[in-house]
């Protein structure tokens, strides 16, 4: 992945660190370096949040400084990581922070990857991408009215109907009989679901009142549809 120092300036460029900075902690090595102090002094200011690698990596190098008694605005003087290792086993650091202007700015910063690097970083796609799918696979609590055909229906039956769909996603929880009119009852009944695996409409259409539960089950309605 080919990135220069002058490509820094722009959305294009920050997004490919951002993609570089998946599988690594710094930009080369295991340890802060002259090249992590090269590529934070040629960014204007601190990236936008929705580079989460880079700001990641940009406040943990901005953290070092001033750890090291430089502000966010030395930028460009020299310093020294010495007393700043990551862990007690690691060697201290003592490169001095070059200014982006002296640097060259087709500078290549990031070489080939190893295979060893290019595994870990699509581990780390695969994990982000099932957590953010985890996140958007929200609940709902919807309560169903669930109507006999008539009041010679047998409403055991009918609730054992409703209660037989079974599919990932769906839970039902408690129910009741409530009066319609003229001795005739309807089933209300409470259902958990995950909204990425289960359409109520299809659950209705497909199963409630369809064979063999349309047998008991005359019509279903939506009574409340609420976000968990």
């Amino acid at each position: 992945m080919a990135v220069t120092l002058s490509d820094l300036n722009s959305e294009s460029g920050i997004k490919k660190l951002d993609e570089y900075l998946l599988s690594r902690s710094y930009i080369t090595g295991y340890q802060a370096s002259k090249d992590d102090l090269l590529v934070y002094s040629t960014l204007s200011q601190g990236p936008s949040a929705e580079y989460i690698n880079v700001s990641r990596w940009y406040n943990h190098i901005d953290a070092l400084l001033r750890i090291s008694g430089v502000s966010g605005e030395g930028k460009g003087v020299n310093v020294e990581f010495a007393s700043v290792a990551e862990a007690p086993s690691s060697p201290s650091i003592a490169d001095q922070k070059a200014s982006a202007e002296d640097d060259d700015d087709d500078l290549d910063l990031f070489g080939e990857e190893t295979e060893e690097e290019k595994k870990a970083a699509e581990e780390r796609v695969a994990a982000a991408k099932a957590s953010a799918k985890k996140k958007e696979s929200g609940k709902s609590s919807v309560l169903l009215d669930v109507k006999p055909w008539d009041d010679e229906t047998d409403m055991q039956k009918l609730e054992e109907a409703v209660r037989s769909v079974k599919m990932e996603g769906l839970l039902w929880g408690a129910s009741k009989l409530a009066p319609v009119g003229y001795g005739i009852k309807k089933l209300q009944i409470m259902m958990t679901i995950v909204d990425d695996l289960v359409s109520v409409d299809n659950l209705i259409e497909d199963h409630l009142t369809c064979e063999p539960a349309n047998e008991y089950i005359q019509s279903c309605d939506i009574v409340a549809f609420n976000k968990i």
